[in-house]
């Protein structure tokens, strides 16, 4: 009968700690797995990702190119055709409600529109972005725009 006595982990559910510098019977005595001599081998030994013993390392052969802007803002983008197959006539698009019928991941970060396929009824958009073909689409479908 199973009981919470006889509870048991399966074979190779959990592994021994590596036991270094504790001597001979651990298996990893004497150097500690660190080998003999060398820089590996003394206390507070680390090298940096790339080190290639002392040669300069490949990463300063590249040259450096371009920029990568510090403050760019990362749009979520959402179609027409998504919001036209889950939203109902009057309805008000918001981060939140994008968010509560699975369009966008987080509604925190900023939100675009943008026209791909097409829209037949007319909604409330309430987002940080509008392509410009999105804006035709939403007033000539009577649709409010509040950005």
């Amino acid at each position: 009968m199973l009981g919470i006595h006889n509870l048991k982990k399966p074979k190779g559910a959990s592994k021994k700690k590596k036991r270094v510098g504790c001597g001979p019977g651990s298996g990893h005595g004497k150097t500690s797995t660190r080998g003999h001599k060398g820089q590996g081998q003394h206390a507070g030994s680390k090298t940096y990702i790339g080190f290639e013993g002392g040669k300069i390392p490949f990463f300063r052969h590249i040259p450096k190119r371009g920029f990568t802007p510090p403050f760019r803002k990362i749009y979520q983008v959402v179609n027409l055709k998504d919001i036209q197959e889950r939203f109902e006539e009057g309805e008000e698009v918001t981060p939140i409600t994008l968010r509560l019928k699975g369009l966008i991941r987080d509604e925190k970060k900023p939100v675009k529109i943008l026209g791909e396929g097409n829209l037949k009824k007319p909604l409330v958009f309430k987002v940080d972005k509008l392509s410009k073909k999105a804006k035709e689409v939403i007033e000539r479908v009577g649709g409010k725009i509040l950005c």
